[in-house]
């Protein structure tokens, strides 16, 4: 394709906000928080609607060099058609150098809907939210949520005796910092509620540091399993777990 024709053809795509896929021999230059230069060879440069450029090799995931929200122009210059990205906070430059272009495609792809993510912690909160008597008999939630000043618990409940019962929930194995945070939650709960607080700790399975930490802060830890479905994950069922320190080693 000639570069003049390539020219055209891109800035026309940049400026209906097209994606953009431009492949051909190219030598690429950054500046910015460092400096950097990409020795002449065939790439693939992707432009998208959201004025941001990557320039891929025939390997690995990652671009090589990319820009996000960046001010694209596309100009010839000498025998090349010159593609350059600004930045101006913080100050950074893209410029890339295309001396022959073998593909150029762009597509009018309009924004969707976006991404639902399915078995995040706040889904299986709402699962909870819902009927936590199968925890424990007479166990029912207060709030969701619940913001102190150290953090935001997951669920505040009232067991059968109207004792505060804090309850952190983590879709994947529990660690140190788990318990520790249930630690806090449960502290605070105490002091402004000014009722028993017991600190429920659940998830799918639990370090054995972790465990010591709880059962020596007598806190209590439940072990459950869900399956990512669609339209929702589904807690599949939860068992309590009153295991001793032995069972970790």
């Amino acid at each position: 394709m000639r570069l003049e024709q390539a020219q055209k053809q891109i800035a026309e795509a940049i400026s209906r906000k097209d994606m953009l896929m431009v492949i051909g021999e190219c030598y690429v230059e950054y500046w910015g928080r460092a400096a950097s230069k990409l020795p002449c060879g065939k790439r693939l440069l992707l432009i998208k609607g959201d004025n941001s450029i990557a320039i891929h090799q025939n390997r690995l995931l990652r671009p090589t060099n990319y820009m996000m929200d960046a001010r694209i122009s596309c100009n010839i210059e000498d025998s090349a058609l010159v593609l350059q990205a600004k930045k101006t906070n913080p100050k950074e430059t893209i410029k890339v150098l295309l001396y022959s272009v073998d593909g150029l495609h762009s597509y009018p792809i309009r924004e969707s809907a976006d991404l639902r993510l399915f078995g995040s912690e706040r889904e299986l909160s709402d699962e909870l939210m819902q009927d936590l008597s199968f925890l424990e008999p007479g166990l029912k939630p207060l709030n969701q949520e619940e913001v102190f000043r150290k953090g935001v618990v997951d669920i505040l409940a009232e067991d059968a005796k109207g004792n505060i019962v804090v309850i952190e929930l983590k879709r994947r194995q529990a660690d140190y910092n788990a318990v520790m945070q249930l630690k806090r939650y449960v502290q605070q709960a105490s002091k402004i509620k000014g009722k028993n607080c017991r600190g429920l700790l659940l998830a799918p399975s639990i370090g054995k540091n972790a465990m010591e930490l709880l059962q020596n802060n007598g806190l209590e830890f439940y072990n459950f399993e869900f399956e990512i479905g669609n339209p929702k994950a589904k807690i599949k069922g939860i068992e309590k777990k009153q295991a001793t320190i032995d069972k970790f080693f």
